[in-house]
């Protein structure tokens, strides 16, 4: 490989775009800065571009093995590039859960005929089941740096505990959904006026809330590194706040939807808005962009939630939780917040490419000379129609459907291959 970038902006996690060509031979920067074309190099125009390190989203379900009628691991992946994403970790709830070294085994050999780099996450408990401890020292030395239960949380906070101390020994960290299930319900939508409206029983924030401050504790306690998914309410976020400016070691993510949308639109039963945490109110959706620009969130994660089409059009409280992110999450994040001014692309940098490889104790992806080429082009003057068509994703199931936002991924470069060029 001998490619020229030229002519685009270069973001970074500490910097706004900044003009700059970008040269790559076979597969490493050889340099960054304002050039002519190197002799016998191929030139991309990349005008009007921001040049930035490729995504990673460290919370994705992939449905392998198991229900690979909703996605594959191959599928996820090509979703993922399709979207600007370099590198995922999978969650464990799949069918039979990823709760022993002989799973993960044979999900990373899968994962390694993959374009990108696919890490998984394991089981706190056998079979997410919160009964029994799974054999966390095994998983360890097949890959696993993540445990978690997600889908729902231990309910056993005496077991969590142990699990939190044993996997501590082993360098490990937890990574929790919290969720207090007889507060939760249906675990349907938010409890307020829509659930009202709609004569469904509502999960009230504080099935969330109370479990989360439990959880944190209990890490607190132990020394642990806990990690909170997906949180969803404007206590949750000051509760994480809180706890960090206690010195817990926490961290935690806030995934597009819950900053984008909100209970009221569902409108009448549109199950491509039914998630869990469900979509709360405006006011939460203005606390959760302010804790993300403010650092209470340390990364952007999708909870990309693949499901079959007949699935999500069941009723609405029959139909499953979720939606699918990796094809668009970096498209109506800019079309959302970065083109509005709400924050910029070195938060973007920072919040969905470098915090989360960081969690996952991985080489934060650089634009930069010397550096392992890892990195993608997107125009903020196009467009993308989020169809079926467009999708790499097996699932659509997604409130941006058929819909049109601003910006394209053009070309995503990772080491000496080009994965995606339009």
């Amino acid at each position: 490989m001998n490619l020229f970038l030229k002519g685009g902006d270069v973001a970074t996690e500490d910097n706004a775009p900044t003009r700059a060509d970008v040269w790559i031979v076979d597969g490493t920067i050889k340099a960054v800065s304002v050039m002519d074309a190197p002799e016998g190099a191929r030139v991309i125009d990349c005008a009007g571009a921001v040049i930035m390190p490729g995504m990673f989203d460290a919370h994705v379900h992939f449905r392998e093995p198991g229900q690979e009628q909703k996605e594959t691991i191959l599928d996820g992946s090509e979703a993922a590039i399709n979207g600007g994403i370099t590198g995922v970790v999978m969650m464990p709830n799949t069918a039979p859960s990823i709760d022993s070294a002989a799973v993960v085994n044979r999900v990373m050999e899968i994962g390694r005929k993959c374009r990108i780099p696919i890490l998984t996450s394991g089981c706190i408990t056998v079979g997410r089941e919160g009964k029994e401890m799974a054999p966390i020292a095994g998983m360890k030395d097949a890959g696993v740096l993540m445990l978690t239960d997600d889908g729902d949380a231990v309910p056993d906070a005496a077991l969590l505990k142990r699990a939190m101390e044993y996997g501590k020994e082993f360098d490990m960290f937890f990574a929790s959904h919290c969720e207090d299930p007889q507060l939760a319900g249906l675990r349907a939508l938010n409890e307020g006026p829509v659930s009202y409206r709609l004569g469904i029983q509502g999960t009230p924030a504080l099935a969330e809330e109370i479990c989360m401050d439990r959880d944190i504790r209990i890490a607190h306690a132990t020394g642990a590194h806990l990690h909170i998914q997906h949180v969803s309410s404007k206590i949750g976020m000051e509760t994480i706040r809180w706890w960090k400016e206690k010195g817990a070691h926490v961290t935690a993510e806030v995934a597009p939807h819950h900053l984008m949308f909100r209970a009221e639109d569902i409108g009448d039963y549109d199950t491509h808005y039914k998630m869990n945490p469900p979509l709360r109110t405006a006011e939460d959706n203005v606390a959760l962009l302010e804790g993300l620009k403010e650092g209470v969130f340390d990364l952007i994660a999708t909870d990309h939630a693949p499901h079959t089409e007949f699935e999500k059009s069941q009723a609405f409280v029959d139909a499953p939780n979720g939606l699918v992110g990796l094809d668009h999450a970096l498209i109506s994040l800019y079309d959302r917040f970065v083109a509005n001014g709400d924050f910029g692309w070195e938060l973007l940098v920072k919040r969905y490419s470098a915090e989360p490889r960081r969690m996952m104790r991985l080489d934060v992806a650089e634009v930069a000379e010397g550096k392992p080429a890892d990195l993608i082009v997107f125009d903020p003057n196009k467009a993308t129609t989020v169809s079926k068509e467009f999708m790499k994703s097996k699932s659509s199931n997604t409130p941006f459907l058929d819909k049109t936002v601003k910006g394209s991924v053009e070309m995503v470069v990772l080491g000496d291959e080009i994965l995606l060029e339009r």
